[in-house]
């Protein structure tokens, strides 16, 4: 028997959010260790990653995204307590403390035995959907070797297109456009920017049924960039040209990655004569380090060399409208599994993504096993 509570009849059957991160270092010690984590099995050298880290330096080796974590994770409780939610949240990382494993042990060990996962990725991806899934069956097959009794883990669907996230980014884009000179805002090009991710990754996003060019990634981009540039416009009267660029590429050189870099879009955007641009990190929950860095310091250089004004929106952190949609999709989530009917929220073309996701959904180049899917070995 379980010392846990029963579950809350509005999260039932889920006792218990998991908040799951990538991670980062917290010192200038930290920084080769935790690139070590995030590339191991790929053989890098440690002189490779020194040079890697340098960026982690610039900041005295501490990246944002923990404090960012530990701010949205205490929004989180602080909104579930003001809406009577009883449910407990914890937080996991997949590449630095508090690691996941130790995390989900901790769970465990507590007597919860169905956790619902929010990561901190909103798109379909290998690297932001399936390989955080393959990280949750690592710590359960972990578990599992400790004889531990092994609870049974769901993920939150795609969230890009929910309400709690494009409306913050509405107004952060907004916001962006306002710092700019008055004489060039009417002007200004959007430059909505996210990670780049190997062409192959890409186009094998999503479901089967949706691989193709770009796959799932970049059409979920592509819908949430259309959805700014159309309330910008009903809000300013402006339309805005725009384009969907990349950002953070990390890859060898002759393997094919998503284009065009936003150093690259910057360059063709002044060619141009377009008068300035606005960068809008849609990939992005919070201003971590390839926010901090990727744009902030090396985009933001590229542009004064240019003579480009630019601005940058802000992400949508530990906003409370963001906070909130979290809270609408554990609550969706936890009634679909009790088999109410419910009103999942998206906008945009697509309309909502599966709670579960299929076989053959963001492969990744070795298979391995993963939670939270149909292929799951612990697949209900």
């Amino acid at each position: 028997m379980s010392d846990q509570p029963d579950p809350s009849p509005v999260t039932a059957p889920y006792d218990a959010l998991l908040l799951l991160s990538f991670g980062g270092p917290e010192g200038p010690d930290d920084v080769v260790p935790f690139l070590e984590n995030v590339t191991r099995g790929r053989g890098i050298p440690r002189e490779r990653l020194e040079e890697v880290g340098r960026h982690y330096f610039l900041f005295g080796g501490v990246s944002p995204i923990n404090e960012q974590n530990r701010e949205l994770l205490g929004a989180i409780r602080r909104d579930f307590a003001d809406h009577g939610l009883d449910l407990p949240v914890h937080w996991g990382n997949r590449n630095w403390a508090p690691f996941l494993t130790d995390t989900l042990r901790d769970m465990a060990q507590a007597g919860h035995r169905r956790i619902l996962t929010f990561a901190t990725s909103a798109y379909a991806s290998y690297s932001g959907c399936r390989q955080y899934r393959e990280n949750l069956a690592e710590a359960l097959a972990a578990l599992d070797a400790e004889g531990l009794p092994l609870p049974r883990v769901d993920k939150i669907r795609h969230y890009f297109n929910h309400p709690g996230f494009v409306t913050p980014m509405v107004d952060a884009t907004l916001a962006a456009l306002a710092e700019l000179p008055e004489d060039v805002r009417a002007g200004a090009h959007l430059a909505f920017t996210t990670h780049s991710v190997p062409t192959a990754s890409a186009d094998t996003s999503g479901p089967p049924e949706e691989h193709g060019d770009g796959g799932a990634y970049v059409a979920e981009h592509l819908d949430v960039a259309r959805l700014i540039v159309e309330r910008v416009r009903d809000e300013t009267g402006t339309d805005h040209p725009w384009r969907l660029v990349y950002q953070s590429r990390s890859g060898p050189p002759h393997i094919p990655w998503l284009e065009p870099d936003i150093g690259d879009h910057l360059e063709e955007l002044h060619a141009s004569g377009a008068p300035a641009a606005v960068m809008v990190p849609i990939g992005f929950v919070s201003d971590h380090m390839e926010v901090k860095y990727d744009l902030d310091t090396e985009a933001v250089a590229k542009a004064a060399e240019l003579g480009l004004p630019v601005s940058r929106a802000s992400t949508v952190g530990a906003d409370p409208r963001f906070v909130a949609g979290i809270r609408e999709l554990v609550l969706e989530r936890a009634a679909a599994e009790r088999g109410a009917a419910v009103e999942r929220c998206a906008l945009g073309r697509l309309g909502p993504g599966h709670d579960v996701c299929p076989v053959g959904c963001c492969p990744g180049r070795v298979p391995l096993p993963a939670a939270a899917g149909a292929d799951s070995p612990w697949a209900p």
